[in-house]
């Protein structure tokens, strides 16, 4: 376990990343390697807070204690990175629907313990240095500390493949710092605590990586009016360790469920 600096972590790891982005280890699978696609889930932090808070769930540490941070697209943190169905677990009857639900933990391969989504803390340690880990707590609010959602996600999305923990999770921050620094990120500071089209989310995006990647991107909004809570973004596998480019990215079935407009949730209930 590490625990963090949850008010201040936004502010001060900014000035690490551009050298780590440089420095991270190449994501490699060494078993079910023969999969195409990786999912890097991004929360808008302030949006899942929100979440949380409307339908009167406990809220974790890094919602009790969130802060309003001058740079808005510190609210965009990184969820998890999931690798797709491996073609050699659906060839043992294995579809999406159950990948997704079970993970590593699915039967008959690769069979491992699940990993409980209210027992993130029961989950083995990943293994992470202490440099990663650093890292990793300026994106990934829910890292450490008593939310472990480093432990949970590896070992629902990561251990089975034999991704090493420090590539699997440095990957995570080069492709956060990418999407935040794109014309997508400015967007999304520049419309802070403001409702927003899907159009002109969609036009961001475009002007980011092209407009035929429109559709790599799955958004989901909650509440009514709604507000953004996550964002999936559907990433080609033989890419990953490629600067994030128009290349990149493969294209998903359905949008999300963010309608015509929503809310760029700000800090605060």
């Amino acid at each position: 376990m590490f625990r963090k600096d949850i008010v201040s972590r936004f502010s001060t790891a900014a000035l690490l990343l551009c050298a780590f982005s440089t420095q991270a280890a190449p994501l490699q699978a060494t078993q079910y390697g023969d999969f195409d696609r990786y999912v890097l889930a991004l929360s808008w932090q302030t949006g899942f807070c929100q979440s949380v808070h409307d339908s009167n769930r406990k809220e974790p540490d890094e919602c009790r204690l969130q802060k309003e941070s001058n740079v808005k697209t510190d609210f965009l943190t990184v969820h998890g990175l999931w690798p797709s169905l491996p073609k050699s677990i659906s060839a043992r009857g294995v579809d999406d629907r159950r990948w997704m639900r079970f993970g590593c933990a699915t039967r008959p391969i690769p069979n491992l313990p699940e990993a409980k989504a209210n027992r993130k803390c029961a989950a083995a340690e990943t293994g992470l240095s202490l440099e990663t880990a650093e890292k990793l707590n300026s994106v990934m609010p829910g890292a450490g500390g008593n939310s472990c959602l480093e432990r949970y996600e590896y070992a629902k999305h990561g251990v089975c493949f034999g991704f090493d923990p420090d590539a699997y999770f440095g990957t995570m921050v080069r492709l956060n710092q990418a999407v935040k620094a794109s014309p997508m990120g400015t967007f999304l500071a520049e419309n802070y605590g403001k409702t927003v089209t899907r159009r002109a989310f969609d036009d961001a995006v475009a002007r980011s990586f092209g407009k035929a990647n429109v559709k790599a991107v799955k958004l989901t909004c909650q509440g009514n009016p709604a507000y953004l809570t996550e964002m999936q973004i559907s990433l080609k596998a033989a890419t990953i360790n490629a600067p994030l480019s128009a290349a990149s990215f493969a294209p998903q079935p359905h949008p999300g469920n963010c309608a015509k407009q929503f809310i760029i949730d700000k800090a605060g209930y």
